[in-house]
This record gives structure tokens, sequence and C-alpha cells, in this order.
């Protein structure tokens, strides 16, 4: 398929869902690694003040193996998934710059709000319509 604008791409569903599983793994994974202790094993404090960066870190009691597991268990689907998306056959019925345009694409497809047939946004995001008071136009400030 020769794709002018890239909303002329038709990814199949088992795709889409693949790139938006992908999405969900990879957000669920960053946000457990933000609260885990920046160690896996127990370690000291790290000061280090004579490098040319100074070093602090506060001793770390390492990750419990509940978490060594969940973080594992999300490393391995996030891998899978990252393989069928990826290596979906889609991508061999494209050549050339739409198939770059086209990869680039999926990964932003879930980013915007969805159209009706009018073309009018609905659903979650629509910022614009009824008893929306910011943006141009409006010198108050977003509402509190």
């Amino acid at each position: 398929m020769a794709a002018t604008d890239d909303s002329d791409f038709d990814y199949p569903g088992d795709l889409l869902a693949g790139q938006a599983e992908l999405h969900q793994i990879r957000a669920e994974l960053l946000a457990l690694l933000k609260r885990l202790p920046w160690s896996v094993e127990p370690h000291d404090a790290v000061i280090d003040t004579q490098g040319w960066r100074k070093t602090e870190r506060a001793a770390s009691p390492g990750w419990s193996e509940d978490d060594q597991a969940e973080v594992e268990k999300l490393r391995r689907r996030e891998l899978e998934l990252a393989v069928f998306v990826t290596c979906h056959r889609y991508w061999s019925e494209l050549k050339g710059g739409d198939a770059v345009r086209a990869r680039a694409r999926l990964k932003h497809v879930h980013d915007e709000p969805a159209h009706d047939a009018s073309g009018n946004d609905e659903g979650p995001g629509n910022d614009e319509g009824p008893g929306n008071d910011e943006g141009p136009g409006n010198d108050e400030g977003p509402r509190a």
C-alpha cells in the first residue's frame, strides 16, 4: 500500500493491540524501576566527592525476590512484544519511505483522540467543547 499521508496507514488490529500493550508494559516497567532501590543487591552508601562528578547514593536494601521476579516478567513480556511488533507481517507490505513513516507513526497512533465520521474528536483527550474555558482568548488561566 503506497501511503501519501501518515493517516493512510491501515494497521492490522493485532499490530495495534501489540503496540498498545508494549507501551503499557514499558510504562509499568518504568514505574516499577523508579520506585525500587538503586541497587538490585544490598549495597552500602556511595559517596565520592573526589571525582570529576560528585556522587552520593544512600545505602540500598536491594530488591526483594518478588520485585526481581516482577522486573524479569515485565522485561520478558516487553521483549516478546517488541519482537512481535517489529517482525509483524504487515511491514513486508510496505516499501522504502512508507515503511519508515508507518513504523514511526505506529508508535504514536494511540496518542491522538479518535475521530468520528464528521471529523470531530471524541472520547478522552478532547479539550474543546462546552465548559472548557482554557486556551486562546481566556486570560484567566486554567481553572483550579
